[in-house]
């Protein structure tokens, strides 16, 4: 009977009652105390057991009453579905993939031959579409049919929307307008009406859906709708989004304010749970500190997408909370200054595009710190070619543009545009990019890392090597096209700068020495021979460079001694790319890209539906594109690309040309191999298919670093060059089978780096972001739906997001998740065991089957169930946390209490004891120091009351002295009061009385006023007292004073009486011997230089004195001027005699005078300093005068002979 066309919600409530009377008829016949027996592992799939979701069976009926029953065996439902599969052409629930898009479409609900279609549902005022609605018949064989019209009418009355591509290829969307056979007609949303075809008709979602965070969310998976919704987000700047366990980053090409602290904290506190990159970096920390399993963190995308970026802020959010103390997580942040200026390049797709892939593992130690890092690299040096439109290495442009003039002087450094390997492109800035300004970050971020400044300049002496390496020309020299370098500037700064003679650079370059036995013969190169040798200098120099800054780093970051405890890898490699003109260089870059996308679909696609398979679940494989045929391609032996390449590249006579031959010879037949005209050949890359030109593949490839370079290195001065040549020649001694033997061509030791890569990412749990570019010419806010389809499907995200939806994300063995969530259990009778377990607390919490697959060692859940067990298993912990720490607070006060009560006893006990041993030893103390204490008591007292009897004895005498004083005055009163008293006795009696009182009053006032006036004058007389003893200090001092002047006077007056006297006498002599001749007489240079002062010396007998008896007149002259000067001497002396006495007597007779002796001393002083020099003015004066007159010859003989003498005795 068939089921009749009715409402959805009927149908849908048959079905459940079908279901709930499935689930009872288990339940019933399992045994409850019994767990359920697993089944054994079957030795083929077709044997395999069914899950414990019961699915329904391909030829179930349900008839009116609502009754089930089975027409046909699972088994026939399986096969008649595998027929349909093989009229359809595709896998059933498969989506995605190259098949499903080539035959038939199962994403439209439109196609009638579909088997699966979707349903629609209305809910609360919000119309959702999903699985369209079938209505199956029965027929012969169990055939399915759809009927069409109920799905299209449902759509045209709903007037849901559609996506339809649109002639110019783009998707567009619409509603249904009508429909005509197998077309229908679309009406836009711009109002145009576009016919197309109903099978290429695909569902929109309903606007509740429209930019949601995780695709996963979508109601309808389809290209359109994942495109939609990026772009959604993207024109608002939500640049990530999920899908599934892949997060998707559109360049937005701008900065984006969604990097700073605050986004830092908000993701470190689960404060928001929106896409982002630091989201996936915590993700990543807290797995690795949960689980101790070391994390790595995959970023891919094309060239352009923000791959380079994205790293920097993943290892941007790991050092803001995880820095060590020594600071190190500064020094990580750097390192990408340096690498992305030696290791990145601008292409004519992406102005900061990466030449060599990284792998930075991040080491952490116990704690969750940063311990240290390491850097591997997988590099392949590009610096002797450019292509246009691009740049070589960042740090060449900084370097000229950046260097200080002192470097650049010693470097002997140009402009860029003077460097043949920089103008090839004639693309030499960038816009918006400063090349100074980032050199000098790169000499900071030099300093950071450790990296000391004389090694600095021998690292940009080898960069300005290689600049000018490729500034040397050849002449050639004969006609056998022999060349020989030209002797110019380029050479000269070449060999400078490498530290070797020019000579043997010259050499180097134009000679190749061949060993035939013990013997070598030089053989002269030719111009292309010479040119690729000067290239592989200069490529080898710059690729042990940087190597060389790789190991300078790793010993900067290298772990310190904590002990590790996990890791986490940041893998941030060369993007795919594809030009017009394909070299050697793409060929190395899109293999790399070939084995990544492969590592992807490993983790994703195959593991985990291998894993599915192998346990037993019920599951549908999820179809995808594998590039292991694109793998096999290139690594296969002995008929690979790569093999097939190193095999050419050993061919002395190998052209390049030959080499596109074998290639098309032997790999034709390889579906992923295109062979073309000429030197170029294709291969189809999961991204596309690129074509590349074989032109200079051999010669890269062999990288002709011939030994003569060798030696030429190790012959250097400097220590750069030096270790560059000892490291390949220790290379040299290793065996043959090395990775990393000289022997080795470029493309072999490019694969044995990424295997290397490639192996440390298989022991880490990946975590993978695809950075998609948004447009080809790096605009913001332009959005290319075709480019960005392309990527996703090359990406895999659509099948991803299949795989995310229909698979089962959680998967814990049924022990893991008994011992996490058996105690969530209520019952108590459930046996034992883990999986009876794990069974018992899915049903609790109500799990649907469908949500669920119970395998033979894991149990799997779908996407949301497990946050609802773990949500309870925390609430639960907390209560049982909280109920024991009320428990533990409870059992601790008791605890606290009984331990207070002993504490207090003893404390008492023991304060009463040290009290007691304190009072016996003071006591012990003080009877010892008794005695003593009371001697020095008692001497204090006498001595107190000693100074209280002197004070009071003085006041007493005081007192009494005053009482005499009183007794004086009162004495003189009385006196005067007789005679009032006698005069008052004859007034009468009554006035007697009437005057009394007031005479009372008066006296005790006048007592109290002398009273007062006595202790004023007592005061005064005290002052006074102190003023004489001052005077009296100030007097003895004075008269001290004044004897010593006495005595100094006195002996000057006497030395001047002397010497007057003896004047007097030599003149007596003089007149009475009458002679005409003169006496002698001192020079007068003596009084010139003599200097009368306070204790001075004075001449005794040797006055000068001048006496002519030939004069008469002069004579008398001379005895005049002579006597006055004697007499006002002695009158000068008698003064100063009677001062000095006046002020003796002043002292004596009025010694409390007002008069200050010191000023009268000293004015006495100046007068006696002033007549004396007057008088010695008046001296000379008249000693002049005497000179002046005439005086014999025997005279001047004398006193010449006087003055000799004279100078003599001076």
């Amino acid at each position: 009977m068939m089921l009749s066309t009715s409402p959805t919600t009927l149908a849908k409530s048959s079905l459940e009652e079908m279901l709930d009377s499935l689930r009872r008829r288990d339940e019933a016949e399992k045994p409850k105390d019994l767990p359920p027996a697993l089944p054994s592992r079957p030795t083929s799939k077709a044997a395999r057991l069914p899950s414990a979701r019961r699915s329904l069976p391909t030829n179930f009926i349900v008839d009116a009453n609502g009754e089930n029953g089975y027409g046909l065996s699972e088994v026939k439902g399986k096969e008649e579905g595998k027929r349909k599969e093989k009229e359809l052409g595709v896998k059933r629930n498969s989506f995605g993939s190259k098949k499903m898009r080539k035959d038939v479409n199962v994403d439209s609900p439109y196609n009638l031959e579909a088997v699966e279609g979707k349903k629609g549902e209305e809910s609360e005022g919000e119309e959702r579409v999903s699985d369209a609605k079938v209505e199956m018949k029965e027929g012969g064989q169990g055939k399915v049919e759809w009927e069409e019209n109920d799905s299209i009418g449902y759509f045209i009355k709903k007037k849901l929307l559609v996506w339809c591509r649109l002639s110019n290829g783009v998707w567009g969307s619409g509603t249904i307008q009508s429909t005509s056979g197998e077309e229908s007609f679309v009406s836009l949303s711009n109002g145009n009406v576009v016919k197309v075809s109903t099978s290429e008709l695909l569902p929109a979602n309903p606007e509740i859906v429209e930019g949601v965070n995780d695709l996963i969310q979508l109601s309808y998976l389809n290209e359109p709708s994942v495109l939609h919704n990026l772009k959604y987000r993207y024109c608002r700047d939500m640049i990530y989004s999920k899908a599934g366990p892949v997060l998707i980053a559109v360049n937005p090409f701008k900065d984006v304010q969604i990097y700073g602290k605050d986004f830092v904290m908000a993701y470190r506190q689960k404060a928001t749970d929106s896409p982002h990159v630091f989201a996936l970096a915590d993700t990543a920390y807290n797995e690795m500190m949960n689980d101790g399993v070391n994390q790595s963190i995959i970023i891919s995308g094309e060239s352009g997408a923000g791959k380079t970026e994205t790293a920097k802020f993943v290892m941007q959010y790991l050092a803001a909370f995880g820095g060590g103390n020594g600071g190190i997580e500064g020094e990580i942040l750097q390192t990408n200054c340096i690498l992305e200026a030696f290791g990145n390049a601008k292409t004519s797709r992406n102005d900061n595009s990466s030449r060599f892939g990284k792998l930075f593992e991040i080491h952490f130690n116990t704690l969750g710190k940063i311990s240290g890092a390491k850097i591997q690299t997988c590099k392949h040096s590009r610096v002797v070619q450019l292509a246009a439109g691009e740049r070589s290495y960042h740090i060449f442009y900084q370097l000229c543009a950046g260097a200080p003039p002192s470097l650049r002087e010693r470097l002997n450094l140009k402009m860029a545009n003077e460097y043949n390997y920089l103008v090839q492109s004639d693309c030499l800035v960038i816009n918006g990019v400063d090349d100074a300004q980032k050199f000098h970050m790169l000499m900071e971020a030099f300093d950071i890392v450790q990296i000391c400044k004389e090694e600095q300049e021998q690292v940009f002496a080898m960069l300005a090597a290689v600049l000018w390496l490729g500034n040397i020309s050849f002449q050639i020299i004969d006609n056998e096209n022999h060349v020989e370098p030209s002797a110019d500037e380029a050479l000269t700064s070449t060999a400078r700068l490498m530290g070797c003679a020019q000579h043997e650079l010259m050499q180097a370059l134009s000679t190749h020495r061949i060993r035939a036995g013990k013997d070598s013969i030089a053989k002269k190169l030719t111009l292309q021979q010479a040119i690729d040798t000067r290239d592989a200098l200069a490529k080898f120099i710059y690729a042990s460079l940087f190597d060389w800054l790789v190991e300078q780093i790793n010993k900067s970051l290298e772990l310190g001694k904590q002990r590790t405890g996990g890791s986490i890898s940041i893998l941030d490699i060369y993007g795919f790319e594809s030009f017009k003109k394909n070299s050697f260089e793409q060929f190395c870059i899109n293999y790399a890209n070939e084995r990544l996308q492969q590592h992807f679909n490993r983790h994703l696609f195959k593991l985990e539906q291998e894993e599915y398979e192998l346990d037993g679940i019920d599951w549908t494989k999820v179809d995808f594109e594998d590039n292991q045929e694109c793998l096999d391609l290139f690594e296969k032996k002995p008929l690979g690309l790569l093999s097939l390449l190193d095999e050419e590249s050993n061919f002395p006579n190998a052209t390049d040309l030959t080499l596109a031959n074998k290639l098309k010879q032997h790999l034709n037949a390889n579906s992923c191999f295109k062979g073309d005209r000429g030197r170029a050949f294709g291969v189809r890359h999961f991204a596309g298919e690129v074509l590349y030109d074989t032109n200079g593949f051999l010669e890269k490839n062999r990288d002709p670093l011939n030994s003569e370079l060798v030696q030429l290195l190790s012959s250097c001065n400097g220590q750069l060059p030096q270790s560059f040549a000892s490291k390949m020649l220790n290379q040299s001694l290793k065996p043959a089978t090395s990775l990393d033997t000289p022997k080795q061509s470029v493309a072999t030791k490019f694969k044995g780096q990424l295997f290397k890569l490639m192996h440390q990412l298989e022991n880490t749990t990946p975590h993978f972001i695809r950075c998609i570019k948004p447009n080809c010419k790096q605009l913001p806010g332009t959005y290319e739906e075709d480019l960005v389809l392309q990527q996703l499907r090359c990406c895999g995200v659509l099948e991803v997001i299949r795989i995310s939806r229909s698979g089962y994300p959680t998967q814990m063995t049924h022990q893991e998740f008994a011992n996490k969530y058996g105690f969530l259990l209520l019952e108590t009778n459930v046996s034992q065991d883990p999986l009876s377990i794990s069974v018992a607390v899915l049903k609790q919490f109500n799990v649907l089957p469908e949500m669920y697959q119970i395998g033979y060692t894991k149990l799997y859940l779908r996407t949301g169930h497990i946050g609802a067990l773990e949500d309870r298993r925390k609430q639960v912990l907390r209560g049982v946390i909280e109920v024991q720490k009320y428990f533990r607070g409870h059992r601790a006060r008791c605890l606290f209490h009984e331990l207070n009560k002993g504490a207090k006893n003893i404390q008492s006990f023991v304060c009463g004891e040290n009290i007691r041993r304190k009072y016996a030893i003071e006591a012990n103390r003080c009877s010892t120091f008794a005695s003593q204490l009371f001697d020095e008591q008692l001497t204090a007292v006498i001595y107190l009351q000693s100074v209280i009897r002197g004070w009071l004895a003085r006041r007493h005498l005081n007192n009494m002295h005053s009482l005499k004083q009183f007794n004086h005055e009162s004495v003189k009163s009385r006196r005067k009061m007789g005679r009032k008293i006698s005069e008052a006795k004859e007034m009468p009696h009554e006035q007697q009385i009437q005057v009394l009182p007031s005479v009372m009053a008066e006296l005790q006032r006048r007592v109290l006023k002398a009273e007062a006036t006595l202790g004023q004058k007592e005061q005064e007389n005290a002052t006074l007292r102190e003023q004489l003893q001052q005077y009296e200090a100030r007097w003895l001092q004075y008269e001290a004073k004044m004897k010593s002047m006495e005595e100094i006077w006195q002996k000057q007056m006497a030395s001047l009486q002397t010497s007057l006297a003896a004047a007097k006498k030599s003149l007596a002599a003089d007149s009475t011997a009458g002679q005409l001749g003169t006496v002698d007489m001192v020079s007068p240079r003596y009084y010139d230089s003599e200097d009368v002062s306070m204790g001075s010396r004075t001449p005794g007998g040797n006055t000068p004195v001048l006496f002519s008896s030939a004069m008469p007149d002069v004579v008398g002259g001379r005895e005049n001027g002579l006597s006055n000067l004697v007499k006002e001497f002695e009158q000068r002396k008698q003064t100063f005699d009677d001062d000095a006495k006046s002020l003796i007597d002043i002292r004596t007779v009025q010694p409390a005078s007002n008069m200050n002796p010191d000023d009268e001393l000293q004015r006495l002083k100046l007068r006696f300093e002033t007549w004396k020099k007057d008088y010695k003015v008046r001296l000379k004066e008249t000693k002049a005068r005497l000179h002046k007159r005439g005086q014999p010859e025997s005279y001047k003989a004398r006193r010449k002979w006087w003055g000799k003498l004279g100078s003599r005795a001076l």
